[in-house]
């Protein structure tokens, strides 16, 4: 046998039984005998006898060698086993993580496409704030329970049931949902990504020097796509590169338009695995904290608020921001340079654009400024997603279900300008647009209530929304318009489409406030109104009870009669034709 052979032997815990007696080191105790093993070609002590040619040559060399040489042999000996022990535990782990990695892996491919197109420098320090936010972030997630398959869920045998009648409220109401626990929920979690069909690498068109080559064909920010474009980004490939605003700078939020702070986008990517996101611009809305959410989702669950310059000078003066930029569970990043001037189309950025501003993270939850959360995001994410193995929910609009009728009530509501309204749905009846009809089923509507957005940040997904956005930019901010458009273009090239739940479960899980300068007006209506007088009260007199005699006595009887009213005259009458011949008593009838 070798002397890795022999190694190999002491490695087996024989390392430890050397002890020191009267000055001298023992010989190590004699191991238990091994299974017959085939002789090692090198062996010294001929073909049948290895083990015991080794045996002669370590006794040999024990016996010659100098105190010295021995020390310095078992030096060697001590070396190698550590660095055998050390190698042996660095092969463990790295088969034990093995798994583990090639997982997180391949969630970050899509996540990796994200900032293919923003240069070297740009992965490398995404890379970097990956390494310190697992730091933070994996300890929470090491505690998510193992997933679990149940047989039956909680819910199947839940029965859909409309609102309860209300005499009072004949609108729009909140009907009845089922959802489960959070550790329910965090249990039905599916460890790995939904498949994107057919996209499997999407990436972002980013140019430094852009002409406008075509009227209306957008912003700045956005690029200003052509036509040729726009339809060259509806076929669908393995990997595409796309506009997708942020055009004018590698890294979304840093000089592009829509500029936010280093110390912000440092936060904004470290947030992992869920970002519940909002905005106010304009100083458009008051800002609504999220109610029952559990200690687990303030761990582990982003929640960003963006506010334009004016909203924060507003919010500053009647609430204080605490040191970690934090109102309650919101974290206030302020956004500067808008790139648009309508507050509302602003808005669109965050909305639609959420994974370009959260590259590393897996779920996102959108909800309109002027809306309050009152339930946890992993029971959504639970209930609108992994219960329907879908990678994007919205609700559908309460009463309209045709983009044309969608037209028409934003032209009567002065939503937006006639015009440009006419103008988009002439091109989209250029390309196809018709009325909804049941032959679209299962497309339940082409309209959407898109206060609210639930979804998987994966390809598939991140191209709707770019190219969404694309038609936001292009044409008008009503983005219930353009939502069929991009969705049906979509669906005809792959088999994914959004799942639309109803108008009446979302407002289970939100609760819409009115708009700011609607309040304000509501509440200056309410000041410039007179109080109401003060309800008069008036005391009720006691009533009066006839003695038995008053038959007897005429000046009572006659008070009596007069403080009575109608009906006791009317009855006082009979009875006193009646007394006159019973002697004051009323006959007893039997």
């Amino acid at each position: 046998m070798s002397g890795g052979a022999s190694l190999g032997l002491r490695t087996s815990g024989s390392y430890g039984s050397l002890q020191q007696s009267n000055g001298q080191l023992a010989l190590p105790a004699p191991s238990p005998p091994l299974a017959p093993r085939k002789p090692a070609k090198l062996s010294l002590g001929g073909g049948g006898a290895g083990r015991g040619g080794e045996r002669l040559l370590l006794a040999r060399i024990w016996v010659f060698a100098s105190r010295r040489h021995r020390m310095l042999l078992l030096l060697l000996v001590a070396v190698a086993v550590v660095c055998y022990f050390h190698f042996s535990s660095l092969v463990s782990k790295d088969e034990v993580a093995a798994p583990g990695t090639q997982t997180m892996l391949g969630f970050s491919d899509h996540v990796q496409s994200l900032v293919n197109g923003n240069g070297l420098n740009t992965i490398s320090r995404t890379e970097k704030q990956s390494d310190i936010s697992n730091e933070k972030v994996q300890g929470p997630l090491r505690t998510f329970p193992p997933a679990i398959a149940l047989e039956h869920h909680p819910c199947e045998n839940f029965s859909f049931s409309p609102p309860p009648v209300d005499r009072k409220r004949t609108g729009p109401r909140p009907c009845p949902v089922c959802y489960v626990p959070v550790e329910q929920a965090l249990a039905l979690m599916p460890r790995v990504p939904t498949a994107s069909p057919i996209l499997q690498s999407l990436n972002y068109l980013s140019e430094d020097q852009l002409v406008l080559k075509e009227s209306n064909s957008g912003s700045l920010f956005g690029g200003y796509p052509s036509l040729e474009q726009r339809d060259m980004s509806y076929d669908i490939k393995d990997s595409m590169t796309v506009h997708c605003g942020f055009v004018r700078g590698k890294v979304p939020g840093v000089n592009t338009g829509f500029n936010v702070d280093e110390a912000d986008l440092y936060e904004m990517r470290k947030c992992h695995g869920t970002v519940v996101a909002s905005a106010i611009f304009g100083n458009y809305d008051i800002m609504q904290q999220p109610e029952n959410i559990s200690e687990f989702s303030k761990d582990t669950v982003c929640f960003f608020m963006f506010l334009d310059e004016e909203t924060e000078a507003a919010i500053k003066n009647t609430t204080t921001v605490d040191n970690m930029k934090k109102i309650g569970l919101w974290r206030v990043v302020v956004v500067h340079n808008l790139p648009y001037s309508d507050a509302r189309r602003n808005g669109k950025v965050p909305k639609l654009l959420l994974h370009r501003l959260f590259p590393n993270v897996r779920y996102s939850l959108w909800i309109d400024g002027k809306l309050k959360l009152v339930k946890d995001p992993y029971q959504l994410l639970e209930r609108f997603l992994w219960r329907k193995n879908v990678s994007f929910a919205i609700s559908r609009h309460y009463r309209r279900f045709d983009v044309f009728e969608e037209a028409e009530a934003n032209k009567a509501g002065g939503k937006y300008d006639n015009a440009s309204i006419d103008n988009q749905i002439e091109f989209y009846k250029r390309e196809g647009l018709t009325h909804y009809s049941s032959a679209k089923l299962p497309i339940t509507s082409d309209v959407p209530e898109g206060c609210v957005i639930i979804r998987e940040n994966i390809p598939i997904t991140n191209l709707f929304t770019c190219l969404w956005f694309n038609e936001v930019d292009r044409f008008t901010s009503r983005d219930q318009i353009s939502f069929s458009t991009v969705r049906d273009k979509i669906r005809s090239r792959v088999n994914w489409t959004a799942d639309m739940f109803l108008d009446c479960e979302r407002r289970d899980f939100v609760v819409q406030a009115y708009h700011r300068e609607l309040m304000e007006q509501r509440l200056a209506a309410l000041r410039s109104q007179p109080p109401p007088p003060p309800p008069v009260v008036r005391a009720q007199q006691p009533r009066k009870m006839l003695p038995d005699n008053a038959a007897k006595e005429p000046g009572r009887a006659s008070a009596a009669k007069k403080s009575s009213g109608k009906r006791s005259r009317k009855s006082g009458s009979k009875r006193a034709h009646r007394t006159k011949g019973t002697g004051g008593k009323e006959p007893i009838r039997l």
